[in-house]
């Protein structure tokens, strides 16, 4: 097997002969634009599930246009009737490959509730209409594009083939399927954010390589009929107390932290055998055994080559890709975006678009290692920054460009709002650490926590001409937060448009230990700061919290008493935000399989308490609001079946009233807010005569 080789920068590269042809002003959509800019075929085309926006918010558009500065013609398929090939032929062959890509959501999670009922709007899409792609897209994409071109090699990735790369648990049919890299046929499977990944593909595949000798790239997984006699196995395929074969994962593979140089020797010289598909799929023990492996083994400085079983076939995972640099990152963002949708969808409204086109991405990837989320998964662990200066250029850029623009920018942020610049004291450290978050269960002490050039950064973006306001709408890590209160009373003081979004999840420690979040009293040391800051300012604003319901490890004591504190500060849940299974999350294998994979996983672990079924996932929606007159018969029944007769009344005391009246007593003046991350919560009332309205927050985003 090839070892993978020096990571070469992403702009590095000799361009391909084609870049002759230019810049296009969009990548084209149709026979006609390539005709216009003198093409006479593609040489790479990108099928995704999105609308195409020339945006880097838009997946299609940041790899469209950093092939194109490779030198490729790159064409966009967005949004193709999968029912026939047509709309996959309309470009041609494509002379190197397929990209296919579900878009920038995953398929299944954009068409269906958490309750698994059909969506009828897609925010991907113009018109804000549903139903525009198929269910598992990756899939059904490529499928159309084997038929359309069956000797054209078919590359996918996407974060719906992110998180799909092995066997996988697939709630929407609650089975356990193979990789999808099986499942669409592909050729080569693309993880992660894919810009180095998928330039060296191209450019190796345009020097005449064929798609099955490309075997030693970062980030990527393919099929195998054979396993390589050069590379030496650690057998992860059993439990510990299975195990009888002397070639096992080691025991001192719990330690945390490992040798740079030790790590760097097992990347090249050995992988790890997980469980087969066909034993995941029917033994949940080791479907949580395989999910732990799987987290552990995703810091790209040590993590080793993973295989997976499927039948008569081996699923090759190279470790993950090197993340891009401050200099890197500037480059991907600086690509000449439109920073608009195609024409070909005119005055079509579209939300995903609406939403971010006056924000700024600053950085990539999280390391809070939330069990329930997927950017981790996707993006990595390490912070990849961009410059301050690139970052001011692009609010310039705004300014000059977008259609619409008022002078308020409506964010500056990411995945996470404060995490930009930060990073492990040291370069050695980072290497050698595997811990599944820097922040859980305590803020690791050798990560830099200082919050400070954030300051600086927000500063100098309101000095630019023509802005008014810059809004912090991603989501804060307030655990962070407080340990820099210079960074806290800034964004009080200058960013809050009113109201100010963080997710403490719940109250209990029993479900916040099984999330990997804080506990709720780093949410109230927050508050403190919030609301001192916000009167030192002389503003009347409102932290908005958002909670999940039917988590795993929540019972029905914990909903409960999250509905207690709710009601005690005096807040009223418009909207319910309920825990989804996404492909390969650690609570997804606690959700699947009753076993808690934070930990050791073994017969006899920890076994971790599962809210399914109707009645129950509704039970514990029904208690986040509590308020709501069409839950009290429901919450009736619960409450006495607790032996909670004492909550049920008509006093102020009570969570429930004892008849069914128009709303419960006690609750006159509460806080509506909505836990659901999409839209905005409703505006607290306002003071009573004589006080100062609170401010009203931005709709920008």
């Amino acid at each position: 097997m090839q070892q993978p080789a020096e990571t070469t920068r992403i702009f590095d590269y000799r361009p391909y002969w084609a870049e002759c042809f230019g810049i296009a002003p969009f990548l084209p959509t149709s026979r006609a634009e390539m005709d216009a800019l003198g093409w006479d075929s593609c040489d790479i085309i990108v099928v995704t599930g999105d609308a195409y926006v020339d945006h880097p918010s838009f997946g299609m558009a940041v790899i469209g246009r950093v092939l194109e500065a490779q030198g490729f013609r790159v064409g966009i398929i967005a949004q193709p009737d999968w029912t026939s090939t047509a709309d996959f032929e309309q470009l041609g062959r494509p002379n190197l490959y397929y990209g296919v890509a579900a878009g920038n959501m995953d398929s299944m999670i954009n068409r269906y509730t958490s309750d698994k009922k059909i969506r009828h709007d897609d925010a991907y899409t113009a018109g804000n209409i549903g139903g525009k792609r198929p269910d598992r897209a990756v899939i059904v994409y490529s499928q159309r594009c084997r038929e359309a071109f069956p000797d054209v090699p078919i590359v996918i990735g996407s974060i719906e083939a992110s998180l799909r790369r092995i066997a996988h648990f697939d709630y929407w049919s609650e089975k356990v399927r193979r990789s999808i890299l099986l499942d669409a046929k592909a050729d080569l499977l693309l993880y992660g954010n894919a810009e180095r990944a998928i330039i060296e593909v191209s450019h190796r595949l345009a020097n005449g390589e064929a798609i099955e000798a490309l075997r030693n790239i970062r980030g990527t997984a393919f099929a195998l009929s054979t396993l390589p006699a050069d590379v030496q196995e650690i057998d992860a395929s059993t439990l510990a107390e299975d195990q009888v074969s002397d070639n096992v994962e080691p025991k001192t593979a719990v330690i945390r932290m490992i040798d740079p140089a030790e790590a760097a020797r097992q990347q090249q010289l050995t992988y790890i055998r997980l469980p087969a598909y066909e034993e995941v799929r029917e033994d949940k023990l080791l479907y949580a055994h395989t999910s732990r492996i799987l987290h552990r083994e995703t810091n790209p400085h040590n993590a080793r080559a993973l295989v997976q079983a499927h039948g008569d076939r081996f699923v090759w995972l190279n470790p993950p890709p090197i993340p891009l640099t401050t200099e890197e990152m500037d480059w991907v963002f600086e690509r000449p975006y439109q920073r608009i949708p195609h024409p070909q969808y005119g005055d079509a409204v579209i939300p995903a678009y609406d939403m971010i086109r006056f924000s700024v991405n600053i950085m990539r990837g999280c390391f809070g290692g939330c069990s329930f989320c997927s950017i981790t998964e996707h993006e990595g662990r390490i912070i990849q920054s961009r410059s301050e200066s690139s970052i001011l250029d692009e609010i310039e850029n705004i300014r000059d460009k977008t259609p619409g623009f008022t002078g308020i920018i409506s964010d500056l942020g990411g995945p996470t709002a404060n995490m930009w610049r930060l990073a492990c004291k040291t370069k050695e450290i980072e290497s050698s650490c595997r811990r599944l978050s820097c922040v859980y269960p305590n803020i690791c002490k050798n990560l830099d926590t200082d919050q400070t050039p954030l300051i600086s950064l927000y500063r100098n973006a309101r000095e630019i001409k023509g802005v008014k306001k810059v809004l912090i709408a991603s989501g804060l890590r307030y655990d962070l937060a407080v340990k820099t209160p210079e960074y806290v009373k800034e964004l009080v003081t200058e960013h809050v448009g009113g109201y100010l979004k963080i997710a403490p999840e719940h109250t209990e420690q029993g479900p916040l230990s099984k999330m990997m979040k804080p506990g709720i009293g780093t949410y109230d040391e927050f508050k403190e700061m919030f609301e001192r800051f916000s009167r030192e300012a002389g503003k009347e604003q409102y932290l908005i919290p958002y909670f999940i319901a039917g988590h795993p490890g929540t019972t029905e004591e914990d909903m409960l008493n999250l509905a207690l504190w709710l009601k005690r500060n005096g807040f009223k849940a418009d909207q319910v935000q309920s825990f989804y299974p996404s492909p390969m999350a650690s609570a997804t294998a606690m959700y699947h399989s009753g076993k808690n994979p934070l930990k050791r996983v073994g017969r006899s672990s920890e076994d971790v308490n599962v809210p399914k079924g109707t009645r129950q996932r509704r039970l514990h929606k029904a208690l986040l609001r509590y308020h709501d007159p069409e839950n009290w018969p429901m919450l009736r029944v619960a409450l006495k079946k607790m032996g909670r007769h004492d909550l049920i009344g008509n006093g102020k005391m009570h969570l429930i009233p004892l008849t069914q009246y128009s709303k419960p007593h006690g609750l006159k003046g509460g806080k509506f807010f909505r836990t659901q991350h999409t839209g905005l919560p409703t505006i607290p009332a306002l003071p009573t005569k004589g006080k100062s309205k609170p401010n009203q927050p931005n709709n920008q985003k």
